[in-house]
């Protein structure tokens, strides 16, 4: 199995689990594809938290054994099969915690960097080492998040950046020590386990459809999405709640 799912209290924690590594194949790209677009059925889950299993990565990226095999007139379909991997992740329906563990590797980062936010173990290294392998690719993704400069720098050297690194061009939003990685990552989906369901959602589509939008065209879609949320019962739930000072009860409708 080189996915596992654990749902409690409205978290839903995947885990890759195919070791030593958690090197990505074309049918690993396809199982989190599959898994991720499903998850906009878990009406029991607010919030997503995707790790690797064991001690040596996050994901060293794409299983380079694999790859040795494919034919150069097979490339476009197995890009097609990581472009939607990687979509699914980022438009997935509830906000997504990478908690990186190790090194996160060429397709690895690019994973952590479709998702919502990043916390990294100190021990954690971020690289965009495809021009080592012949390859180019992760520059569209993890441009989002860093400065040209920090971002061509990765590409043309191959060399990976340490998590002190990473969190000061802002490609992660938090570093902690390693053994208190579950535990931070824990924390913040806590909190954002609490929130309305349908507040997460649209607030969620909202910030993917606004990221590159002009200001204003963004502001003006954002409200759209206000309006929605404001027929919603919960809406009006969470407002009464703070009128009342007490917890509010969603009932995602």
């Amino acid at each position: 199995m080189s996915l596992t799912v654990e749902k409690s209290d409205r978290i839903a924690r995947v885990t890759l689990d195919r070791p030593p590594v958690n090197a990505l194949t074309l049918q690993l790209y396809a199982d989190i594809a599959e898994l991720f677009e499903s998850s906009s059925g878990w009406d029991d889950v607010n919030v997503i938290v995707l790790s690797g299993a064991g001690s040596r990565a996050f994901c060293a990226g794409l299983d380079l054994k694999e790859f040795m095999a494919a034919t150069v007139e097979d490339d476009p379909k197995r890009g097609a099969v990581v472009r939607r991997c990687f979509s699914a992740v980022r438009n997935a329906a509830v906000p997504v915690i990478a908690a990186v563990n190790g090194p996160a590797l060429g397709a690895g980062c690019v994973l952590a960097s479709v998702c919502d936010i990043r916390i990294a173990a100190d021990n954690a290294t971020f690289g965009l080492p495809e021009i080592n392998v012949g390859r180019c690719g992760g520059g569209a993704h993890i441009g989002r998040l860093v400065p040209q400069g920090a971002l061509r720098r990765m590409f043309f050297t191959g060399r990976p950046i340490d998590a002190a690194e990473a969190f000061r061009i802002g490609l992660v939003d938090e570093v902690v020590p390693a053994d208190q990685l579950a535990a931070a990552a824990g924390r913040l989906a806590a909190v954002i386990a609490d929130k309305a369901p349908l507040g997460l959602r649209y607030g969620k589509q909202a910030l993917n459809e606004i990221e590159f939008m002009p200001v204003e065209d963004g502001y003006a879609r954002e409200q759209q999405y206000s309006t929605r949320l404001m027929a919603t019962e919960d809406a009006r739930e969470a407002t009464r709640a703070v009128v009342e000072k007490r917890p509010p009860v969603f009932k995602g409708r």
